[in-house]
């Protein structure tokens, strides 16, 4: 699922001192936060990270139809906060010509495999030749996963569903075995997760300390937008986001969302360069308690519906009757709604895009298995003898 590439530059800066740079070109055809974690290791191989990012004709040729436009990719990457420059348009197979064009020592890759229409190992080049790297994939999460949810209408991905069993979100028509890479466990949190995405910066004296609440589920463009604005509310803002429960956005937005549950959404949060801190299970009434204790100068609401609290009140009451709230228009109107009405509109392409994509996994992952235990019978023989 995650297509990257890192490189490392030795560059002099202004006092002389050689830095490592390094740029990653991603096959992301969703952006998620598997991928921004991916990132986030990649960013800590070197001092200074470079992304590119393909476009929508070359990931609808070797995978299939993006959920994201290309426009949305750029600026969804551009917003991670690990990343310090991209580059658009970014070839899909990384050859060493692609290397040396962006002075690039290696490139960085998830521990799964990216294939091309044809099957073919996308970093076999720079693998040959010693310039490739690789970082962890982040563990239960993957775009098919995400649009498996979406197709299926399943909730057993909520925090509050308690199961024994974890569904495999994939259509029951695919191929039987599962692909080591597609196939998702569950996302398990951990503290030390949280604290590797978190800025472990407090607000400062002079800071303004802004508090915006919602879902921010399957996070988006149009929550990039939102928060961007929301950031350029002040001179030094320091954005807080609240973020509800599962069962408290399931109770104002109904179906089967929230898509990612609150762990999720969380580290995908985090991830934004225009968030300083995260409230995890934020109550839904912006009230006097929460002000006053993160000292909230000015509370933020987008364009989009207020719901009411489950007693029919305003949750934003108090900061409106505190002359601190303010509607903030980011230009942007999508919604989560409406990338999942983009999934459900191409359902069928979805559909064929994971099984098409699962079956080469598994393809190349059972000839691997048979190449290794080739060389293991041939090392065992070797050693009778």
């Amino acid at each position: 699922e995650e297509s990257v590439l890192t490189h490392t530059l030795q560059r002099e800066d202004d006092t002389h001192t050689a830095r490592s740079t390094h740029c990653t070109f991603l096959g992301y055809d969703m952006v998620h936060y598997g991928h921004s974690n991916q990132l986030r290791q990649a960013k800590a191989m070197g001092d200074y990270l470079i992304v590119g990012v393909h476009t929508d004709e070359e990931i609808s040729k070797h995978k299939g139809p993006p959920v994201f436009t290309q426009a949305e990719r750029y600026k969804m990457v551009r917003a991670i906060k690990w990343v310090d420059e991209i580059v658009e348009g970014a070839p899909y197979v990384t050859t060493l010509d692609t290397l040396d064009k962006y002075n690039s020592d290696f490139c960085v890759h998830g521990d799964d495999i990216t294939l091309t229409v044809d099957g073919k190992d996308t970093y076999a080049e720079v693998k040959r030749e010693g310039r490739y790297r690789e970082c962890r994939r982040t563990q239960g999460v993957s775009t098919t996963d995400l649009v498996g949810r979406m197709l299926l209408m399943t909730k057993t991905h909520h925090s509050n569903i308690v199961s024994t069993t974890h569904r495999v979100h994939t259509d029951p028509t695919g191929p039987k075995g599962h692909s080591p890479w597609t196939g998702v466990s569950q996302f398990l949190q951990t503290s030390q997760k949280i604290i590797q995405f978190a800025s472990g910066k407090e607000a400062q004296p002079g800071d303004t300390i802004i508090y915006v609440a919602g879902a921010f589920d399957l996070f988006h463009i149009g929550h990039v937008d939102f928060l961007e604005t929301v950031y350029k509310q002040a001179e030094r803002p320091y954005v807080i986001v609240g973020l509800h429960f599962d069962q408290e956005v399931n109770r104002y937005k109904g179906k089967n969302y929230p898509i990612m549950n609150i762990h999720e959404r969380t580290l995908s949060v985090l991830a934004c360069r225009y968030v300083s801190e995260v409230v995890i299970g934020a109550p839904y009434a912006v009230g006097k308690d929460l002000l006053d204790h993160f000292k909230v100068d000015l509370v933020c609401h987008g364009k989009t519906e207020v719901f009411p609290d489950r007693d029919t009140a305003d949750p934003y009451a108090e900061p409106k009757k505190r002359g601190i709230f303010r509607t903030v228009d980011s230009g942007n109107g999508l919604t989560t709604d409406d990338i999942v009405q983009r999934i459900i509109k191409n359902r069928l392409l979805f559909e064929a895009r994971n099984q098409k994509k699962e079956a080469k996994e598994i393809a190349v992952y059972e000839a691997m298995k048979s190449q290794a235990e080739g060389e293991q019978a041939g090392d065992t023989a070797q050693a009778a003898q």
